[in-house]
């Protein structure tokens, strides 16, 4: 059995270094070290053989075929260096031609908003608390002073999913849940930015778009507390010569409550066909919190007081940057979003 030994490895060590490419060398290695190669052979025969002979046919055969895998190792070698060589032959690349122009956008308009929106708030020492899109009636309506049944619910189309879930209508519904996950009453301070839906879909509205709304509550808040507010707030978003116009209107939820004019960005108060020859534009709509509507979310109204204010940040952004239509936020298209690459 040594002679045999020895014959598959003259034959296989001479077959090895007359090959030419790794097609052969590995049909040499399956005939040689396969599973039905010829030194396997060797060793399911070796049942035969006496006890003393076995342990020297089976370390023969090991050393055999250490060199055989090692010769058949280097000549692999060899042949993938040759193949990678040839490639980098054949595949060369000029770097000299021009590149393919990649289509580039930037940093969302709205998303621009609400970070800045954010960060202004948080220094000024306002927490920013979010809530759920599929909403309750309870905390949507009821716990906001509009009970089922109340005129003003007919003045938001809103979309109903079940007859006690809708996608909420305002983010006002946070400040609801915020009042009401405030076990120990303490002051509130915070900011809700988020998005709302409503049945509109023109050039002005969507029927989804993306509100902030703002809401303190502690022991003598007063009006002058929200004007100045809101006065630092347009300031900071629209420039330092943005004015604010208070007039009386209704929110089921504030009492008193205002809508917010500023002046006009495009004519800077002067008149023009944006505002109409006013000189003003309508952004907030704000108020002293209702008190039952402290009331119903567990806060004594004759000890608290607070203010509430919302807008819709798209509205923002159409006015800060100057976007027509309303429905540009939404389609993603690249040569809208790559004006605002340089913006900071």
């Amino acid at each position: 059995m040594k002679e045999q030994i020895e014959k598959i490895r003259q034959n296989a060590t001479e077959e090895i270094s007359q090959v030419n490419n790794a097609k052969e060398l590995n049909d040499i290695r399956v005939k040689y070290l396969g599973k039905k190669g010829e030194l396997t052979a060797v060793l399911r025969g070796m049942g035969g053989l006496s006890e003393e002979e076995r342990p020297i046919i089976g370390s023969l055969v090991n050393i055999v075929r250490d060199e055989l895998e090692n010769m058949i190792s280097e000549k692999e070698e060899f042949y993938k260096k040759e193949e990678l060589n040839q490639k980098l032959e054949t595949e060369k690349i000029d770097i000299t031609l021009p590149a393919t122009k990649v289509k580039r956008g930037s940093k969302h308009p709205l998303n621009r908003i609400i970070e800045e929106v954010e960060d202004l708030f948080v220094s000024m020492g306002y927490d920013v608390v979010d809530g759920p899109e599929l909403e309750t009636d309870e905390y949507c309506f009821e716990r906001l002073n509009l009970p089922k049944g109340h005129p003003a619910r007919d003045m938001q189309d809103s979309f109903y999913i079940t007859p006690e879930y809708l996608l909420r209508t305002q983010t006002s519904a946070v400040q609801a849940r915020v009042m009401m996950e405030n076990e120990e009453k303490a002051p509130i301070r915070v900011i809700c930015p988020g998005k709302v839906y409503r049945r509109d879909d023109d050039a002005t509205h969507s029927h989804q778009f993306a509100q902030v709304e703002g809401l303190v509550i502690d022991k003598d808040i007063s009006l002058a507390d929200l004007k100045g507010t809101l006065e630092v707030f347009m300031k900071k978003m629209l420039g330092e010569n943005t004015n604010l116009r208070f007039r009386p209107s209704y929110f089921p939820f504030t009492e008193p409550s205002y809508e917010v004019d500023v002046t006009c960005f495009k004519c800077n108060g002067k008149g023009c066909n944006l505002c109409k020859q006013t000189g003003w534009i309508e952004l907030l709509g704000s108020g002293m919190v209702h008190p039952n509507v402290l009331k119903m979310n567990g806060y004594d109204p004759e000890k608290y007081t607070g203010f509430a204010f919302g807008t819709g940040l798209d509205r923002l952004a159409m006015f800060k940057y100057g976007i027509p239509d309303i429905r540009l936020l939404y389609q993603n298209d690249v040569r809208v979003l790559n004006q605002f690459d340089k913006m900071q």
